[in-house]
């Protein structure tokens, strides 16, 4: 079953900030971790909030906002999609995450909606 870990609220050293070589290789061992136990599907940090730009339609209209969706306290800073065999190895594999030390990390399960197509152009021409 797949996971998503959404990375909460944590604070992590940027490229040349002292301490970054140490998380980027906390972080990469976790990486190694994940794909050791053949569960890593995929995995990224996103850019400050700041950065953010929200799109919604209403009525037709659509409506570009600058930032993110709400405010809020928690701010989204990454994600892992796992594929794990039950919920109890992604719970484990979250408490492994280097980001949980200062931040949290909600497990969610992906939802199986039967007939939704989420596969990516590369992967349809594959298939032919």
């Amino acid at each position: 079953m797949l996971y998503m870990l959404l990375i909460y609220n944590c604070e992590r050293p940027e490229p040349g900030d002292p301490g970054f070589g140490q998380e980027l290789a906390r972080v990469n061992a976790f990486a190694d971790e994940c794909r050791r136990r053949n569960a890593l599907v995929t995995g990224h940090p996103l850019k400050a909030e700041r950065t953010a730009t929200t799109v919604s339609v209403r009525e037709g209209r659509t409506l570009i906002t600058d930032g993110p969706f709400a405010e809020t306290h928690e701010h989204l800073g990454g994600y892992y999609v796992l594929d794990c065999p039950s919920l109890d190895e992604a719970l484990e594999l979250a408490a492994l995450c280097p980001m949980a030390e200062t931040g949290s990390i909600e497990v969610r399960p992906v939802a199986e909606v039967p007939g939704v197509d989420h596969r990516t152009a590369q992967q349809v021409a594959d298939a032919g």
